[in-house]
């Protein structure tokens, strides 16, 4: 099967992710480069994607000065959403024209590795019909919450942006927005629904196996020096 580059950033700031992000699209478009997966965490970050509203942003500017707090409007799609420690972060840089050329069934696929991932966690997470993500039902008689959000960009079947998922996120900050719109349901997290510690390297394999799978892909890893010098490599339009 192709490769599937896998190259862990670790805590990245969002706007040098999205500045890699375009610099692997351009080279993917040429045919430079494989597909990429990038993991990483972000710094407290709030991002507005193409249709997201202003009065899903329920903190004025100095709050979120107070707080740490960046904002930044990107070319994803979907609403408002939150990135913080705590949280993986995965942005596929892949051709879908040598996968499958069909928006919806990638972003029902990102789901399903998402969902295979919470299953070897022991944690039944599902989709809701016109919702975006993955959910969980919480012990009692409350709604459904969103363990993983996905906001993607394709332009000429390379993708970029990608998802999100809550691992051990202080999941507070979420109560700076209105998650995705939708002002009913509440973020959770894999420690909040295990009741224990977890750390992001016990999630990033789950998320890349299911990944590589579902793409029909071998999983290589690359570290952020190896994956920026072959950049550099294949000249310096990329």
């Amino acid at each position: 099967m192709p490769p599937l580059l896998i190259t862990d950033l670790g805590l990245l700031s969002w706007s040098d992710a999205y500045a890699l992000q375009q610099r692997l699209v351009a080279a993917r478009k040429a045919g430079a480069i494989e597909d990429v997966l990038l993991f990483c965490e972000h710094p407290h970050v709030l991002t507005l994607g193409r249709n997201a509203s202003q009065k899903n942003l329920l903190a004025s500017e100095n709050v979120l000065r107070q707080k740490n707090v960046a904002l930044r409007e990107t070319n994803r799609g979907g609403d408002i959403t939150y990135h913080g420690p705590g949280q993986v972060v995965g942005y596929p840089i892949l051709n879908l024209d040598g996968i499958r050329r069909d928006v919806h069934w990638y972003v029902r696929t990102l789901e399903e590795a998402m969902i295979r991932a919470s299953a070897d966690f022991g944690i039944t997470a599902y989709r809701i019909p016109g919702k975006t993500g993955i959910w969980v039902q919480p012990p009692g008689n409350i709604p459904e919450e969103k363990l993983a959000a996905i906001g993607v960009h394709i332009s000429r079947w390379v993708t970029s942006h990608g998802f999100a998922f809550n691992v051990s996120t202080d999941l507070r900050y979420f109560d700076l927005i209105i998650p995705c719109g939708i002002a009913d349901r509440k973020a959770t997290s894999l420690e909040k629904l295990l009741h224990r510690n977890v750390s992001l390297e016990e999630a990033k394999p789950r998320l890349t196996h299911h990944l590589a799978d579902l793409f029909s892909r071998t999983p290589r890893e690359l570290s952020s020096q190896q994956l920026l010098a072959a950049l550099d490599a294949v000249g310096p339009a990329f």
